[in-house]
């Protein structure tokens, strides 16, 4: 399915620089460029400064060897908001250069930013060369954008050393601020970000901040439900500088979960959608989908959502999963439906397809990036007062059953599918890059949880915990790890391929990935409601090639 507003062109090319020759203060003083004034669309239109603007940043992703697709949004007039559908059709130009000064052009052309596509601008540019930093910026009415800076993948049978990503999830705009990714981007280290969905949020002001403050409100006030309204709240969340100075250093691989739509979405409804009073789901889905496509330097995929495949060389494939958009509803836990075979999370379809590619790679790791958990987790043992809130944070029921139907807990029969595959097929090295609960969990995944380790793991599980959004201590209203370390050794002791958790903190993750092993290293905010933020590592694991299971490691991958 092609976007409407994703041009595609095939531009010329001129010199390539060294492989990895931009250091980290080249990277660090690229960001500080990209960073223009973060004005709030409801400024904008009260102030009026000079038109046209770019005031929400540029950003560039899905690499290929030959292509990225890169992306800005022009405001022509003061009142051209986003969601408005105010301003007029007008022309922006792009560049395409190997260098930072714009001496060796490679590619350039234009395109025309129209309210249609809420004057986003979307090119696909090919025609590149494989394993190349470039630099890109747009320009409209004698402005000119910030520079982004961005970088090819390498062919696809190049051997590569190393891949190293960023990873994040979960980025609620009112429970903090995203110093996670002005971490991130300080690094100057990082091939790509990876987010694993929830990059926005579609609550009312004020209904999903346990802590019980606001730190900064929602643009809409109200719960997001039609076209102008998740334009709007992708044009807040485009405001942030942090998330602008990340997107124009690095390009950026994402997937939805179920908050660009509504919580706990599925392809018939959602909880947080009441039918009637709210409309139609199938409309309210087909409006977050625009503009998510609008808004993100994502290509359509197939059926117009986001799984699909990229490739790092001969070192990794990187299989993207769309787990909202052809699953069943989630069940109520007790009825033994979660084991049906008519129940689904991923869609026939895109099951073979994984299951196919999967079977095919011929890369040494093949990762998956996966917005709710897989591996299986048990309950039960949790006392009554760390389970109720635990279950608010997870979805669970407040009773205390042991299935988080949500997850792939809920729909067992896909799971068994494709992790009996994994063990008949003998596909080895499978890592999965897990967001959505707010924690971070380092996992086996065995075929048979009950009788691990007997039963050996047949892939990992890297869940990284949320940027902002509230997890357990916050729910609570108590100091981090006051509490929760009781409910860690619970859950540990009940999943015993449950390797480590952390209820508490909010972070990010880096994935390093070599042929020998793939390593997370855990980092942690010091308080997501300080915009200057500090950050520390908190914790690392690998798996090496061939094991199938998890270590702890004591450092950091330098």
């Amino acid at each position: 399915m092609t976007d409407p507003i994703l041009a595609k062109t095939t531009p010329s090319l001129e010199g390539r620089p060294h492989r990895r020759q931009v250091l980290k203060a080249t990277a660090i003083a690229a960001g500080a460029a990209a960073l223009p004034l973060a004005l709030s669309d409801r400024a904008l239109a009260d102030t009026g400064p000079a038109a046209p603007a770019f005031l929400h940043g540029v950003a560039s992703g899905d690499p290929l060897p030959d292509g990225i697709v890169l992306w800005t949004r022009l405001t022509p007039t003061p009142d051209a908001v986003p969601g408005s559908g105010l301003g007029p059709d007008t022309e922006v130009r792009w560049e395409l250069a190997t260098d930072r000064a714009f001496t060796a052009v490679a590619a350039a052309g234009s395109v025309v930013a129209s309210a249609s596509g809420d004057h986003t601008v979307k090119v696909d540019a090919r025609g590149l060369r494989a394993d190349t930093t470039y630099w890109y910026r747009f320009t409209a009415g004698g402005v000119t954008s910030p520079v982004g800076r961005t970088r090819t993948t390498p062919a696809y049978d190049a051997g590569l050393d190393r891949l190293r990503l960023g990873v994040a999830s979960c980025a609620n705009w009112e429970a903090g601020y995203f110093s996670a990714y002005r971490h991130l981007a300080a690094r100057g280290d990082l091939d790509v970000f990876l987010f694993l969905g929830d990059y926005i949020y579609e609550y009312k002001s004020g209904e999903f901040c346990a802590a019980g403050k606001v730190v900064r409100a929602h643009e809409p006030a109200h719960e997001i439900l039609n076209l102008a309204d998740y334009r709007a709240r992708h044009g807040r969340y485009k405001t942030d500088q942090d998330l602008q100075g990340l997107h124009a250093i690095i390009p950026v691989i994402a997937i939805w979960d179920d908050h660009e739509f509504a919580n706990d979405a599925s392809s018939v409804g959602a909880e947080n959608h009441t039918p009637g009073t709210e409309g139609d789901w199938a409309d309210r889905v087909a409006a977050a989908k625009k503009a998510y496509f609008e808004w993100m330097p994502v290509r359509p995929s197939i059926a117009g959502t986001t799984y699909r495949r990229l490739r790092y060389g001969k070192l990794a494939d990187i299989n993207l999963l769309d787990l909202r958009s052809f699953r069943s509803a989630q069940v109520k836990v007790g009825d033994g439906s979660v084991d049906s075979a008519d129940r689904t999370i991923t869609g026939r379809a895109q099951l073979d397809w994984l299951k196919a590619g999967l079977s095919a790679s011929d890369t040494t790791w093949r990762l998956v990036g996966n917005s709710v958990m897989i591996s299986p987790v048990a309950f039960f043992s949790l006392p009554d007062y760390l389970l109720r809130p635990l279950a608010k944070l997870l979805g669970l029921p407040g009773e205390g059953l042991a299935v988080n139907t949500d997850q792939w807990d809920g729909y067992t029969h896909d799971r068994r599918e494709l992790l009996g595959h994994l063990k008949s097929q003998g596909i080895r090295n499978t890592v999965f890059l897990t967001g959505d609960i707010h924690s971070a969990w380092a996992s086996d995944v065995p075929e048979e949880a009950a009788t691990y380790p007997a039963s050996a793991s047949v892939a990992t599980e890297f869940v990284v915990t949320s940027v902002t959004s509230d997890n357990i201590d916050d729910i609570l209203h108590v100091a981090p790890h006051t509490v929760s370390l009781l409910a860690t050794g619970a859950l540990q002791a009940a999943n015993r391929h449950v390797k480590w958790i952390d209820l508490d903190s909010h972070g990010y993750g880096v994935l390093d990935v070599t042929k020998d092993a793939v390593q997370m290293d855990y980092y942690v905010l010091s308080d997501r409601t300080r915009k200057d933020a500090t950050t520390k590592w908190a914790r690392s694991y690998r798996t090496r090639s061939g094991t199938q299971s998890l270590e702890r490691v004591y450092s950091p991958v330098k």
